[in-house]
């Protein structure tokens, strides 16, 4: 037996534990870990969040040395914000319910039909997302051009629709997927029509992921600006695009940070009931991995 030659009152201790040199260089580690990400993540945003509510803030202060509201009032009362608020709402409803109605039925062939080339499809729709969003919007606003639909509504909701295939294709198929098919299959034999089998049976099992898909295409759609950006202009402006303006254009920073947070928080919430129904292979199952 190896006998440690440090003597007991040269041991380094925690909270009256010893603990050895390599536990103490892991957990090292892993403050120095938590430390930068707090850094790199969280570090923005919670300048953001000072930004909204400094009245004042001159260098070399480290904090804000004036604090109000008044740049809430101000952004809140401008005419572009309060018409962007409900066409940015509407569009991102209209666009989940569009989805909706296209790709569950799509996602629930693909957990249920084995045909020809159904790999390659589902790997279809994770290629939109691999290819550079910029080009591929500009690629689209050529042929859209031609057909008129820039800065047109149906032309934006077909561009968001681009966005929620990967989503709304995934997460409901790998649902479909794991439901117990003999649950199905008992309530048949006992004479249950196909339909009441769908929704007594299927739908409550698969009703949390699709729950989540549906809250993360619509925080999604709420949320993207470059395609309302490239299509909507002039004549559709949402909260995502205003905030690039206010962003690019405004000296006024603090008008960016209240339209950032606006919008923020929304995502925030809807984010925090989609995790709750989400297991960690709930996307990669949906590939069939």
């Amino acid at each position: 037996m190896k006998i440690d030659p440090t003597p007991a009152y040269h041991q380094p201790t925690m909270f009256g534990y010893r603990i050895s040199t390599r536990t103490l260089r892991r957990e090292a580690f892993g403050i120095f870990a938590l430390v930068a990400l707090t850094l790199i993540i969280i570090g923005p945003m919670m300048t953001v969040f000072l930004w909204a509510f400094a009245e004042r803030w001159r260098q070399p202060a480290l904090l804000p040395t004036e604090w109000g509201l008044s740049y809430w009032y101000e952004t809140l009362a401008r005419n572009d914000i309060t018409s962007a608020m409900p066409m940015s709402l509407g569009l991102a409803l209209t666009v989940t319910a569009l989805s909706a109605i296209i790709c569950l039925p799509a996602a629930y062939a693909f957990a249920r039909i084995n045909f020809p080339g159904r790999q390659g499809l589902l790997l279809s729709f994770l290629a939109v997302n691999a290819f550079p969003r910029f080009g591929l919007y500009v690629t689209i606003a050529v042929v859209f051009f031609r057909l008129g639909l820039v800065g047109t509504l149906p032309g934006v909701i077909l561009i968001q629709l681009v966005n929620t295939l990967l989503t709304m294709i995934w997460i409901p198929t790998s649902a479909f997927q794991n439901i117990d098919r003999a649950l199905e299959e008992a309530a048949l034999d006992v004479g249950a029509g196909r339909l009441r089998v769908f929704f007594q049976i299927t739908l409550p099992q698969v009703f949390p992921a699709l729950a989540a898909a549906l809250l993360l295409t619509f925080v999604s759609t709420f949320y993207e600006a470059q395609g309302a950006l490239i299509i909507g202009i002039p004549g559709i402006r949402t909260m995502a695009v205003l905030m690039y303006s206010y962003i690019n254009n405004q000296i006024v920073v603090q008008y960016g940070a209240v339209i950032s947070l606006m919008l923020w928080l929304p995502s925030l919430v809807l984010l925090s009931f989609a995790q709750k129904f989400l297991r960690g292979n709930t996307v990669s199952s949906g590939f069939g991995v």
